[in-house]
């Protein structure tokens, strides 16, 4: 026990003595299990030994030499070992055997028992013993227990290395230095506000003395929320590799395991290696797995994550140790977790938006061979809500095109087909659709590019295609935005459903009949006009009225009522409502404009991809031919009139 400058007293005594103490109590353990395992073998070999024997009376014996029925027998210390003829056996004797081909009979003290062997011709011998008492205990009880031991000990090490620890309580976290992870926020694009966050932690670890002269503390943790793929464990990287100080990472899967108490031991031992390392920075990856919220059923998890509490609690930020974790399930961690003093701060690593994706792309790019007229921002503007992990595929996908197509750079082409590989998949060329097929899906595609032409609310087509891709779709519609949008109207919503409902009309319209192509439309229009409706205050009815919140937004988002069953019956009457309007709407639209939709379907149906140029090229000549015959038209009724 010492005390340190500000009078705290650490008793640090205990915790070098912790894990000799801890290896005498598994030692004893194990000793136990194997004096047991000992114990019950050797009282289950005593007991088999004694089933292949039956017990016969001595004069019952004696009556069976005189009858010649003994064919041998063997003295023993303590019993007479009898080997009878099994032809000689009478059925009662047979009985007295009970299955057992040998007798053994209690040994006494009977001087003519030797002349009646030999009287009726029995041979008897006694085996010589050769062993000792201490041979004879060491053999039975000391080996036994060495064996099961050592069995014992390499089993519980084999396990102990498939749960990935060196031993029972010792932390998994692999320690970096800055030259080992190669990252530093020149890597990390499009998370201005999170480095600046953490810039901030590493000055006050290269430069303590100018926070501390107008008594600022440095922050005990930050807490990185956001989704997958947005790069928190690369800004944790960034981190290492900028502070120049030893940094420890590991996952909060790393403190679970089957044994209690093993957890909570790894926190103890994770944070004690942080004080010895200090200055220092701890990444915890996945930290719900180890925060996640206590509830009144007492578990291993609410042990681990008490000693993480009251770890974060007791160590001493000023030795410069910084506690990082990364998340992308905040609603799950236990509040305590989430105060000041334990993660000071909440570091939001979003989705970037339309810089901060071309500044991802420029990040991924600078090492690929690629032409001079790369236009990275329009990949940007076709990627809108793509993570960075999504923008660092799409790069992969298009290098990985120019090489396949024979090219030694990158081109716009392969930028712009990667981004549909990622989102649609790639072509599937070996689904051969029939003609009524193929004229169906043209029909639905020019639907759905029709009803974004003709609103002013919609988004401008960039591609139409009718070739089957591995995801599952015969054919999409790809729309571009012409800039990035933060906010969307009520107006904008209702023209998105009208688009998304208009491939199903197109097929209402020409054939007569639904096929089962729409799905993922219905699917993505009764979505988004639940959404206005419960979420964004878009009803008359309900007014702004929240009818549903959302849990795990990070995770794709799960609604959650939390209002009545009346009130949500209400709510679904209501979508039904904006959905047979916007339905309605779709329909009027394509049927106006019949003779368009039967122009380009057909020639999308011969040439299969078309792109948005060309598709606006024909739907503004139809709309200047129709336009002209409106005009001659009036032009008639006014002479007409004159």
């Amino acid at each position: 026990m010492n005390e340190d400058n500000n009078g705290n007293i650490n008793n640090n005594d205990n915790e070098g003595n912790g894990k000799p103490n801890t290896d005498f109590r598994i030692f004893i353990r194990i000793l136990i299990i194997s004096l047991g395992l000992t114990f019950i073998f050797n009282i289950l070999n005593m007991t088999m030994s004694m089933r292949s024997l039956s017990e016969l009376d001595f004069s019952e014996f004696v009556n069976w030499v005189e009858e010649g029925k003994i064919e041998k027998v063997e003295f023993q210390n303590d019993k007479l070992e009898v080997y009878p003829i099994a032809e000689k056996l009478e059925e009662d004797d047979k009985k007295l055997a009970e299955g057992s081909d040998r007798f053994y009979v209690g040994r006494i003290s009977y001087d003519e028992l030797v002349s009646i062997l030999r009287k009726n011709n029995v041979e008897f011998y006694a085996p010589i013993q050769y062993n000792s008492p201490i041979i004879s205990f060491f053999t039975s009880w000391i080996l036994p227990i060495l064996i099961m031991y050592l069995g014992l000990t390499l089993v519980m090490r084999f396990m102990m290395k498939r749960m990935g620890t060196g031993g029972m309580g010792k932390s998994a976290a692999k320690i970096y230095t800055e030259k080992e992870t190669g990252v530093t926020f020149a890597d990390v694009a499009g998370q201005d506000e999170a480095k600046e966050s953490l810039e901030e932690i590493i000055d006050f670890l290269h430069n303590p003395e100018k926070y501390h002269k107008i008594g600022a503390k440095q922050p005990k943790g930050a807490l990185l929320v956001g989704p997958p793929g947005t790069g928190k464990t690369l800004l944790a990287r960034a981190v290492a590799g900028e502070a120049n100080v030893t940094f420890m990472s590991l996952s909060g899967s790393d403190f679970e395991e089957i044994f209690v108490g093993v957890g909570a031991s790894r926190v103890r031992d994770l944070f004690k290696s942080a004080q010895d390392n200090a200055p220092c920075i701890v990444f915890i990856d996945e930290l719900d797995a180890v925060g996640h919220k206590r509830d009144n059923r007492m578990g291993t998890n609410d042990q681990t994550l008490n000693q993480l509490l009251a770890e974060m609690d007791g160590f001493d930020s000023s030795k410069g140790v910084v506690i990082l974790g990364a998340t992308n399930r905040p609603e799950v961690l236990d509040h305590a977790l989430l105060r000041p003093g334990r993660f000071d701060r909440r570091i939001i690593v979003e989705n970037p938006d339309l810089k901060g994706r071309i500044d991802v792309l420029k990040v991924h790019i600078k090492n690929v061979v690629k032409d001079d007229d790369i236009d990275l921002e329009k990949i940007a503007l076709a990627t809108s809500g793509a993570s960075g992990a999504d923008l660092a595929n799409i790069v992969n996908e298009a290098a990985l095109r120019a090489v396949k197509m024979g090219r030694d750079k990158v081109i716009q082409e392969d930028l712009m087909e990667s981004v549909e590989v990622v989102i649609a998949g790639k072509e599937k060329k070996d689904r051969i659709l029939s003609d009524k097929e193929k004229k169906i899906v043209a029909f639905h595609e020019v639907g759905h590019a029709l009803a974004a032409a003709l609103q002013k609310n919609a988004q401008p087509v960039q591609k139409i295609t009718i070739i089957p891709r591995t995801m599952g779709s015969l054919g999409y519609t790809m729309q571009m935005p012409e800039e990035e949008r933060y906010l969307m109207s009520r107006e904008e919503i209702l023209a998105k459903i009208v688009v998304y409902l208009a491939g199903r009309s197109a097929e209402e319209i020409e054939f007569g009949s639904i096929t089962t192509g729409a799905s993922n439309d219905i699917e993505m229009a009764t979505n988004l006009a639940r959404n206005m409706i419960s979420l964004y205050g878009m009803s008359e009815k309900f007014d702004m009225m929240a009818l549903e919140n959302v849990e795990n937004k990070y995770l794709g988002g799960n609604k959650i009522a939390i209002v009545g069953e009346q009130t949500i019956a209400a709510l679904d009457n209501e979508v039904l409502s904006v959905i047979k309007d916007c339905h309605e709407k779709a329909k009027q639209m394509l049927s106006e404009n019949k003779q368009a939709l039967e122009e380009i379907s057909m020639y999308l149906y011969e040439r299969e991809n078309i792109s948005g140029e060309e598709f606006m090229e024909i739907f503004r000549r139809y709309r200047k031919d129709e336009n002209d015959e409106e005009g001659s038209r009036s032009a008639d009724e006014n002479n007409i009139s004159r």
